[in-house]
């Protein structure tokens, strides 16, 4: 998993049995080894994709200092619990150092660590959300890029068959459309996880230049469980789902309580082909 790295934080604290070390603050040292999924900070370069070590660094300092626990292994406990509520953390290595050891043996430092999943932590666990995506493409290596999307989506639980349509409305002379629906389970927000779309249309070398024009991928979010936003960012459900056979008759092998009742009767029809299934 990969990791972010937050070393010697050190912070003064009431820590310990003996009774000289309740009557005086310590010296602690903290470092921490936070696991998450970095991907997509890696393409982003966007802040919230990540963990946010300045307010990890605040808020365990604050509850550190606070703290008047007796042994490390306590404190190292509710330090992990604490940095498992920031979203995406999904496991903390927490090492607690006292730097003044109260022994009489020539012991440079004591040290406590512990590894916690957010599984089996106190803080709340992630929660799995439903997304139902269209994709399309018709542009270079379509089957290419329609799988790229699957790859790149995450959790994808379902996916419908590849069918092949004309393309509606744009300009003249495109080629034929691949399309496909997939149902994805996420823990991301609805804008995360459309900027999650965004880039991996960015990635496929996607181009906006012609409105409806062809284009290399498309990855339109149908449904996010079953919230209704309208932004500047992102709609959803998205409103033309009802005007395109090409999205319907795949989201019919995929979530068909998600159809209008009776759509395959009332759409105009249209050339679309299955494909069969995408190989992936």
């Amino acid at each position: 998993m990969d990791r972010v790295i937050i070393d010697d934080l050190r912070v003064l604290t009431v820590i310990g049995a003996l009774p000289h070390e309740r009557e005086m603050a310590q010296p602690i040292r903290i470092d921490l080894s936070i696991g998450l999924d970095l991907r997509d900070a890696g393409r982003s370069d966007e802040l919230h994709d990540t963990v946010h070590y300045g307010l990890v660094c605040e808020r365990v300092s604050e509850l550190v200092r606070g703290s008047k626990d007796v042994l490390l292994e306590r404190l190292a406990a509710k330090v992990a619990d604490v940095v498992l509520e920031f979203d995406l953390v999904e496991v903390v290595d927490v090492k607690l150092t006292k730097l003044r050891p109260p022994i009489a043996e020539d012991v440079q430092s004591t040290s406590v660590a512990i590894t916690r999943l957010r599984a089996e932590a106190a803080a709340p666990p992630l929660e799995d959300h439903e997304v139902v995506v269209a994709l399309g493409s018709n542009l270079g290596d379509r089957l290419g890029y329609l799988r790229f999307a699957v790859g790149e989506l995450g959790n994808v639980v379902a996916m419908s068959q590849v069918f092949e349509t004309a393309p509606v409305g744009g300009p003249d002379g495109q080629g034929a459309y691949l399309n496909m629906v997939v149902k994805v389970q996420t823990s991301l927000d609805p804008y995360a996880f459309i900027r999650r779309c965004q880039r991996i249309e960015a990635n496929a070398l996607r181009q906006r230049v012609v409105h409806w024009g062809p284009r290399t991928l498309d990855v339109d979010v149908l449904f996010y469980d079953d919230v209704h936003i309208t932004s500047e960012k992102l709609t959803v459900p998205h409103p033309r789902i009802g005007e395109r056979r090409f999205v319907l008759t795949p989201l019919s092998e995929v979530a068909p309580e998600r159809c209008p009742e009776g759509w395959n009767d009332s759409l105009p029809p249209s050339e679309i082909h299955a494909r069969g299934p995408l190989v992936v």
